[in-house]
């Protein structure tokens, strides 16, 4: 299980997920109103929550645990496969999701206020939903992979 290097990139995406999940993601400010987006909150700077984020929140912690748990299904590779492709559908939607949130904040919170791109802070875990699109069908490719050499292996007898 360990030795497999489809292994290797879930793990990896669980725990790219994993600090997406629990740091925060955008920050927003202008004329001394800051605004940060996390995974279950949009707070202000006081940290009185503005807006729930549940949604985002909750397809933020079933793509960090889908792959944990695909992981584990390592006799089952033609799940494997097919859990892959849900992870990256959910991850696309995260991504969206994120776009969504912070192009919301911009909108409908500072409304008022002339917002440019100079006042929003995209932090570093935007990015890493993104990442997880790129290694989840590598993983997907190695288990293909695996049962194909599988299947092979079966005829021969």
């Amino acid at each position: 299980m360990i030795q497999r290097i489809q292994t290797l990139y879930l793990l990896i995406v669980t725990a790219l997920m994993a600090v997406t999940l629990f740091t925060p993601l955008a920050f927003i400010g202008v004329d001394g109103h800051q605004v940060t987006l996390s995974a279950f909150a949009i707070t202000d700077a006081e940290g009185v929550l503005s807006h729930a984020s549940a949604w985002l929140g909750a397809l933020l912690a079933i793509a960090t645990l889908l792959p944990l748990v695909t992981i584990f299904l390592y006799k089952n590779r033609t799940l494997q496969i097919r859990l892959c492709g849900v992870e990256c559908v959910l991850l696309v939607g995260v991504a969206l999701l994120i776009g969504a949130f912070v192009y919301s904040i911009s909108n409908n919170i500072f409304a008022d206020f002339d917002i440019t791109w100079s006042n929003v802070v995209l932090r570093f875990p935007i990015i890493m939903p993104i990442a997880s699109v790129i290694l989840t069908p590598i993983a997907m490719k190695a288990i293909l992979r695996d049962e194909l050499l599988v299947r092979s292996l079966d005829r021969i007898r």
